[in-house]
């Protein structure tokens, strides 16, 4: 069974693969010259921070993997893939919380790129889930921890 590809919009991949750049070509440099530096102290039993400066290599490698991983695992949508007919990843819509009586908007980006405190909210996550593929006019019913949320869209865009 083939993995369902997770969707991400072009800006969001960019910001990816500037981090993996950096991590390989910047960070990886910094550390090795500080695994460098603590190994003149000598003795690395007891040497603190070649201790430190090895768990920052692991931690950077560790990332590195997972950022080239999760890269290939993801499909951009491209800008004539979005339509405004229906939300979905790389729209932006604007609901009435019917249950708050008030507007919001939100972005829907993949997950790798939300960001809840900035309306920016993952086609994953719940509420984002519920709004993917409905119409303006349409109400969502989302449960969430606190209860059952209700949003009508009212505008989608890109």
């Amino acid at each position: 069974m083939a993995e369902q590809k997770k969707r991400i919009t072009a800006e969001g991949l960019r910001k990816l693969q500037d981090e993996l750049d950096h991590r390989i070509g910047v960070t990886r440099n910094e550390i090795a010259k500080e695994i460098e530096f603590a190994r003149s102290y000598g003795d690395l039993s007891e040497n603190a921070e070649y201790t430190e400066a090895k768990n920052k290599q692991t931690e950077n490698e560790t990332r590195i993997a997972y950022l080239q991983d999760e890269i290939a695992r993801l499909e951009v949508v491209s800008d004539d893939e979005i339509n405004t007919d229906t939300v979905s990843v790389g729209t932006t819509v604007r609901v009435l919380d019917q249950d708050q009586n008030e507007e919001i908007e939100y972005s829907i980006v993949g997950a790798q790129e939300s960001d809840p405190f900035n309306n920016r909210i993952s086609d994953e996550s719940a509420v984002g889930h519920a709004l993917v593929g409905l119409r303006v006019g349409d109400v969502a019913e989302v449960e969430v921890p606190v209860g059952i949320l209700h949003f009508e869209v009212l505008e989608i865009k890109r």
